[in-house]
């Protein structure tokens, strides 16, 4: 499964489709260090401190990223191996734009049909990180393009649902509970959901610091899952900076 991906493909898909971040911060170092040979030396420290702020944070979160997307076992998707999922079923992954995950499916459930949905909407989300990622990354085969609240598949008809770092995308939470109702009418009695996000806690805060607000807490998760008459019923910690939520509609144990 490694093989499917580059040496260093994380830290540097996070670096080259959110580049104008990095340069602003070296530019802002880099006047820093210029600027302190100019100022009184009672203000010195004042600009050391600025320049420590800036630079620790980034080089810990790039340091925290090439951990969570190189070096742990995410892309290696042997945390899936205790999950209960039909690997000759009909699996069915969703994403937001952009897709690291189909192919990594497909050779862990060789045997399973995969479709692959995009609710990528270029006037909902608008960060350039995702339409770069796109013009990097070209779409699995067939992915097909739906709302997140109108998902084109029959009632009960999914033996698994992979909704990974994607589903925090819907920023508006009346949506995101729609679209979990959505994966609630579309998965099998027997089947299962599976969400894998970042959470809004102390952990992925001293990674990325005010970058944590983008995701959401545990609690506002298991809120929308409650709402959607959704039973979790299991979260698995990939690392401490992700968990996985397994969801089914019945409350069946995996």
């Amino acid at each position: 499964m490694g093989k499917l991906r580059k040496p260093f493909q994380g830290v540097w898909n996070i670096i080259r489709f959110n580049w104008q971040f990095y340069v602003y911060a070296s530019v802002v170092i880099i006047s820093i260090l210029i600027a302190v040979n100019y100022v009184d030396e009672r203000l010195q420290s004042y600009f050391y401190i600025v320049g420590i702020a800036i630079t620790l944070p980034t080089i810990v979160s790039l340091l925290v990223s090439f951990y969570i997307y190189d070096l742990s076992p995410l892309y290696k998707m042997h945390w899936l191996d205790d999950i209960r999922i039909n690997e000759q079923g009909y699996i069915l992954n969703i994403h937001a734009g952009f897709d690291e995950t189909s192919i990594l499916l497909k050779s862990k459930y060789p045997k399973a049909v995969l479709d692959v949905f995009d609710f990528y909407d270029p006037i909902k989300h608008t960060e350039v990180s995702i339409k770069r990622a796109r013009k990097a990354y070209p779409p699995y085969p067939n992915t097909k393009a739906v709302l997140a609240t109108e998902i084109p598949i029959a009632n009960n008809s999914i033996d698994a649902i992979f909704v990974i770092f994607a589903a925090h995308e819907i920023r508006n939470q009346t949506e995101r509970i729609a679209f979990l109702e959505e994966l609630k009418r579309i998965v099998k009695p027997t089947g299962k959901i599976i969400v894998t996000e970042h959470l809004r806690d102390s952990t992925n805060f001293l990674a990325y610091t005010v970058g944590f607000l983008h995701f959401y807490s545990k609690t506002n998760w298991l809120y929308n899952f409650a709402a959607a008459k959704l039973f979790m019923v299991k979260e698995k910690k990939i690392t401490n900076f992700i968990s996985t939520f397994i969801l089914d509609k019945n409350g069946i144990t995996t």
